[in-house]
């Protein structure tokens, strides 16, 4: 059995451009996945953001919030380490129900080519 990496959290804004640096990115109804390849390999690191464009800052912490669940769920045993992920909310990523949204994560990591089945 193969131990599931820890997964870390971008919180600098430096980390989140360098991530869109990278131009990998995967547009879903419920979110959009952008992914990179760190220098150091070996972590598994993920940011979440969440625009005004989703709503007041109500809205946009659940959005969040609905979106660290999903990452927690698959990250961890189903993406690529030695990457950084950043989880973008969309207005649909509230009212998307939880499946989806999951469905959304999984197939962003597949077509970014960083999905360990």
């Amino acid at each position: 059995m193969r131990l599931l990496a820890p997964v870390k959290r971008l919180i600098r804004r430096a980390e989140f451009l360098k991530v869109a640096e990278g131009r990998r990115k995967w547009v879903a109804p419920g979110l959009i996945l952008q992914a990179a390849r760190q220098s150091p390999a070996g972590e598994l690191r993920v940011g979440f953001t969440a625009s005004r464009k989703v709503g007041n800052a109500v809205a946009r912490n659940r959005a969040r919030r609905r979106l660290r669940a999903a990452s927690a769920e698959l990250l961890p045993a189903h993406a690529f380490d030695g990457h950084d992920y950043v989880l973008i909310a969309r207005a649909g990523t509230l009212t998307r129900r939880y499946q989806a949204l999951l469905g959304d994560l999984a197939e962003g990591l597949q077509r970014l080519g960083v999905y360990r089945g």
